[in-house]
């Protein structure tokens, strides 16, 4: 069955690999509910085909992703095909706008961090705030030499993004200068702590991310789930799981905070802070 997308690419460039690609460049893969959406089903008809072990997610353009949409925050939730249990989506208040994050953005990210078969991100230029929650559901990460990796939303009065795994991505002392201060962590930076895999010069990234996945793809497809969710159990036993309930509920009492202050979910000085902040980046 031919699938209709309109924000994203399903390729298979080599044998047993398949390639989604955000297909947004226009807007630096701002991810709104629709390209979330149609990424989830891509990812599901991945995981469906037997003829594929590997799963790579790309981006066109200059940048892996801006982050969330920021024009959409509250769509009408029946168009979307939900996966999760929550489904409150329309209820006034904290409880509707709740329901939508849980289920577009924490639970889609799980759900793809939990898929039995490995994935790799192909990442080039800036990733913002929600475009970690791309990046870091996935099991490895390749990106250039020019890609930056930043979540600049404390100044927007909330904790982090949505899905929040930075502890464990970048280990606890980063993680809090990412966030206290906003400022981009770069390719060799990332790959000296641990958070990407491999850093390439910007024109041999897809050729290096093929070779890899290539590679990784002569496996038996059983043994790479089983490493995987032997290693993602690992995680689930060292209470990452939990933490991310634990922020996300933190993350709501900043929504909350901000909409009884400013009559916005965010602190609205907090784009003036980011914007002068980029300037000077």
């Amino acid at each position: 069955m031919t699938q209709e997308w309109t924000r994203i690419r399903y390729e298979q460039p080599v044998d047993r690999v398949a390639r989604i690609v955000l297909a947004r460049a226009e807007t630096a893969n701002a991810q709104d509910y629709q390209l979330l959406s149609e990424l989830n089903q891509a990812f599901d008809r991945a995981t469906k085909d037997a003829q594929i072990r590997v799963v790579i997610l790309a981006a066109d353009g200059k940048h892996f992703s801006s982050g969330h949409d920021l024009r959409q925050l509250n769509p009408d939730m029946c168009h979307f095909p939900t996966v999760g249990t929550w489904a409150s989506f329309d209820q006034p208040g904290a409880e509707g706008y709740m329901h939508r994050e849980a289920e577009m953005y924490v639970g889609l990210c799980w759900r793809w961090r939990n898929l039995p078969k490995p994935t790799i991100a192909q990442v080039q230029g800036k990733v913002i705030a929600g475009g970690l929650m791309l990046v870091w559901p996935m099991d490895l990460i390749v990106c250039s030499e020019d890609a930056s990796f930043s979540d600049p939303v404390v100044a927007f009065g909330v904790n982090g993004h949505e899905y929040f795994v930075h502890p464990f991505e970048a280990g606890a002392r980063l993680a809090k200068e990412m966030l206290f201060t906003g400022r981009a962590i770069g390719a060799a930076e990332a790959l000296q702590r641990g958070m990407v895999n491999k850093v390439v010069p910007r024109d041999q990234l897809e050729a290096e991310t093929l070779k890899l996945a290539s590679h990784i793809a002569e496996r038996a497809s059983f043994g790479l789930t089983l490493a995987k969710q032997s290693v993602n159990q690992t995680l689930d036993a060292m209470g990452m799981w939990t933490a991310i309930q634990s922020a996300f509920g933190l993350h709501h009492v900043g929504h909350n905070h901000n909409q009884r202050l400013f009559g916005t979910l965010v602190d609205p000085a907090g784009i003036d802070i980011i914007r002068k902040q980029a300037k000077e980046g």
